[in-house]
C-alpha cells in the first residue's frame, strides 16, 4: 500500500467536507439513530428569542431536539437581564416545548467561568467533565433527565 502524507497548516474546506462525508456515511451504517437524523423533521429547532422594549434581541436559546434529547446549543442574555429569573423561564420553557416534541433528557455543555451552578441549581448533573480547557478552566457537560 502506498500513500504520501501531506501536512496543511490553513483552513481546507474541501479536506474538511470530505472527512465530513466519510463520518457521515460510517455513522449511518453503523448507527440507524445517525441515519434517521439526517432525514427531513428529524431535528427539530427551538429558539426562545428574548428581546427589550425597542425590538433589540437581548438574548435567549438556541436548541435543537433529536434522538429523544434536547440538545443546548447557545443559551446568553445581555449583563443586564441576569439574575432576575429569566434564564430560569426560559429553561423552564425550552424543557417542556422539548418533551412535547418527545424529549426526555436535556444535555448542555458549560466553561467553569459559565453557568455550571446556574444549571446544577436547576436539575442538571455533571457527567463529564475536561479539566485545563482552556487553560485555567474546567469544561463540563451536563445532563438532566426531563420527567
Amino acid at each position: 500500500m502506498e500513500y504520501n502524507i501531506q501536512i496543511l497548516m490553513e483552513e481546507n474546506e474541501e479536506f474538511t467536507d470530505f472527512m465530513r462525508d466519510q463520518i457521515r456515511a460510517f455513522n449511518n451504517a453503523h448507527s440507524p439513530h445517525h441515519q434517521a437524523a439526517r432525514s427531513e423533521g428529524a431535528v427539530q429547532p427551538l429558539n426562545i428569542v428574548v428581546r427589550d422594549e425597542n425590538g433589540t434581541c437581548v438574548g435567549g436559546i438556541a436548541a435543537k431536539v433529536y434522538w429523544g434529547w434536547l440538545e443546548v446549543d447557545k443559551f446568553w442574555f445581555a449583563e443586564g437581564f441576569r439574575g432576575k429569573g429569566l434564564g430560569k423561564l426560559l429553561l423552564r420553557q425550552a424543557e417542556e416545548l422539548a418533551k412535547e416534541k418527545g424529549a426526555v433528557k436535556v444535555l448542555l455543555t458549560t466553561f467553569e467561568f459559565q453557568a455550571r451552578a446556574f444549571y446544577e441549581k436547576n436539575g442538571y448533573e455533571v457527567v463529564g467533565e475536561i479539566k485545563d480547557y482552556p487553560p485555567g478552566s474546567t469544561y463540563y457537560t451536563m445532563v438532566k433527565p426531563l420527567a
